[in-house]
């Protein structure tokens, strides 16, 4: 059997698939349809020998046809994509959110690899590595004319490999050798933290670990905080790319005790799967607010317009992306895989979020620092060329700036989400009204 998994996230992809419906009535049309397609097959073929024959230098035959896969395939649109091996590997690894790797947050600065945090204990925290730390050379080879990603595989790899880097650290008169031996390090797709009296959970994204860790932090913040003084829950979805349909289903499960959640629909009437709520709700009916922004995407959307729908929560901040298209992940030979898109999603009202996206109950922009001003950190599905246009999409488009302060006491959304949740201000929107629930169906 193929297995096969629903993927949603913002990433450019590339998939194709053919079906071949054989039904009463006439031949020939098919017939003549067929023979157009194997005729330009073969204009295919003749062009490729031609290139490996002809072109001033050697190519390689192996891009060569990955590269024709992947124009086919990027063509349908942003999201659909061939994997090659690598990328396959790359792709389990992050929806699976848990690696071979040292334990560390990491950018690009001055073409060397900087250190954001240390996670906690990790290989690369036991063995001193220090927030701000420059990453000269990982294994005696320059970073330098590496890119991030390149960087960052170079430093994952298998259970108890050594690795050695060369830190650049400031106050230290001489580069530091340190060595670290890899271990599984396991990614918490969600963080939380005690707002005073408000729980605060940021989901970062929908992997297989998603709801398991929603579940521990709720359950943190309940032992922290008696129930007398928990005023609510923030839940900040702001730069989520997506990730698994499961997640994203059992994400907004977790907030609602009965309804619909969303729905796929895919190329034939018939293809409608329908996922809904069970009994049960983690927060016990706390008011929770839910943040988004133009970095919002797929699985963040599904939860975010559930919750809206449902007047279950109030969401709060810019419009989010926009993508509202499910893709299958169908593995292939050589271990690589199709990436492709099967269906659009639909929130409980029957909205489609492609192109359009979720628009806040309540509007509150984050302005940009100084030092981003006249940079375009606009997001938004509407933008990408190629994409499936959206029963809802129009002019306006979907997404806005995905820009989120480092620091709470700048993030004017926060701020706005926490003075909701304490009575300090007050909105019509604010705290909503399950029975004013928009939603096609109920379902107990």
């Amino acid at each position: 059997m193929i297995r096969k998994f629903a993927l949603l996230g913002t990433g450019a992809l590339v998939g194709a698939a053919a079906m071949v419906s054989i039904q009463g009535g006439p031949w020939a049309p098919a017939n003549a349809a067929g023979s157009e397609t194997y005729r330009q097959l073969a204009i295919f073929g003749d062009i490729f020998e031609r290139v490996r024959g002809q072109y001033v230098t050697p190519p390689d035959e192996k891009k060569l046809v990955e590269s024709a896969i992947n124009g086919m395939l990027t063509s349908l649109d942003p999201h659909s994509s061939y994997l090659n091996a690598d990328d396959a590997k790359d792709m389990r690894v992050q929806t699976k959110g848990e690696f071979g790797g040292l334990g560390i947050e990491v950018t690009m600065e001055n073409e060397l690899v900087k250190v954001i945090t240390p996670i906690d204990d990790t290989p690369a925290m036991r063995a001193g590595v220090l927030a701000g730390d420059l990453i000269a050379e990982i294994d005696g080879e320059e970073v330098r004319g590496l890119s991030l990603a390149d960087a960052v595989d170079r430093m994952r790899g298998e259970v108890n490999t050594p690795i050695e880097l060369t830190i650049l650290r400031e106050g230290a008169d001489k580069p530091l050798k340190i060595k670290i031996v890899r271990d599984v390090i396991k990614v918490k797709a969600v963080k939380d933290r005690i707002e005073e009296d408000v729980g605060y959970l940021k989901i970062t994204s929908f992997t297989e670990k998603t709801f398991g860790d929603l579940q521990d932090a709720i359950t943190r913040i309940k032992k922290e905080l008696p129930d007398d003084k928990l005023k609510g829950y923030v839940l900040d979805l702001r730069l989520n790319p997506g990730g698994l349909l499961d997640q994203a289903v059992a994400v907004s499960d977790a907030f609602l005790d009965k309804g619909e959640i969303v729905r796929t629909k895919g190329r034939e009437e018939r293809n409608i799967d329908l996922y809904t709520a069970r009994a049960g709700d983690l927060t016990n009916g706390k008011p929770v607010i839910v943040l988004i922004n133009g970095g919002s995407a797929s699985a963040s959307e599904i939860v975010a317009g559930a919750l809206q729908d449902h007047r279950r929560a109030t969401v709060l901040g810019t419009r989010s992306f926009g993508k509202g298209s499910v893709q299958t992940i169908i593995p292939l030979q050589e271990n690589g895989a199709l990436r492709l898109t099967t269906a659009l999603y639909y929130t409980p009202s029957g909205k489609s979020i492609q192109g359009a996206g979720i628009n806040p109950d309540i509007e509150v922009a984050q302005p940009l620092p100084d030092e981003l001003k006249g940079r375009d950190l606009t997001r938004g599905e509407s933008e990408l060329r190629g994409h499936i246009k959206g029963d809802e999409e129009n002019e306006e488009g979907s997404g806005s700036i995905a820009y989120v302060p480092p620091e709470a006491k700048d993030d004017l959304q926060l701020q706005a989400a926490l003075k909701l949740l304490r009575g300090e201000t007050t909105n019509p929107a604010f705290p909503p009204s399950p029975d004013k629930a928009v939603v096609l169906q109920q379902a107990d």
